[in-house]
């Protein structure tokens, strides 16, 4: 399918029918959501890849009870930085130094940019930040989902504080900002699933300035 074919297949689906999406279609959405672009490339947010069942069912009711949440293969719950400190910066700095063969030192200058911006923001600056930053992942990952032929529905429909709390994100310095269930959509059980697809004229959505 071509780029603009599937974002015209793809749409949030409200049920899926548990059918299991293969590993491989799985891993190349999860590497489309790594490879996504993200501000000066730290990528200050985590993935986490949910396939226990019994676990989805204990995030079912803390996400207004959608059904897709049980009903999908996998479920993945995109987490944000709750905060930027410089053992981040100082793991990014290395790493991108490792990656690109060169000394850390070199990367000073771009390192002591990163501090700065950390700094001179409060925590909760810092983590709306990231939270954007995750969005543009996320984002990614539908249009990645799409292209695979495999649903995925973009949810922010849930209390954030108690699934940090049951997947146990503040030990691990993290918040979740959004999910996204994958897996087939139900067609029988969907009532938006025969639908047309309703999305603003172009004349209005397109503005030359």
């Amino acid at each position: 399918m071509k780029i603009l074919e599937s974002l015209k297949w793809r749409y949030a689906a409200k049920r899926m029918n548990g059918q299991r999406v293969p590993s491989d279609k799985v891993e190349r959405i999860l590497e489309a959501i790594r490879l996504a672009p993200s501000s000066m490339g730290l990528q200050p947010y985590t993935v986490l890849v949910i396939e226990d069942e019994e676990l989805k069912k204990q995030i079912r009711p803390i996400a207004m009870n959608q059904p897709q949440i049980e009903e999908s293969s996998h479920l993945l719950v995109f987490a944000a930085w709750d905060d930027i400190n410089p053992e981040h910066i100082e793991e990014y700095i290395r790493h991108t130094a490792e990656v690109r063969n060169m000394p850390a030192e070199q990367l000073n200058d771009f390192k002591n940019t990163l501090l700065g911006i950390a700094d001179r923001n409060t925590q909760e600056q810092n983590f709306n930040w990231a939270a954007r930053q995750a969005y543009i992942a996320f984002g990614v990952g539908l249009v990645a989902a799409a292209a695979e032929q495999v649903d995925a529905t973009p949810m922010e429909g849930f209390d954030a504080a108690a699934l940090d709390k049951l997947l146990n994100l503040p030990e691990k310095g993290l918040r979740s900002v959004t999910i996204m269930p994958l897996g087939y959509r139900d067609a029988d059980n969907d009532w938006l699933a025969k639908l047309p697809k309703v999305r603003r004229q172009k004349e209005k959505f397109v503005l030359e300035a």
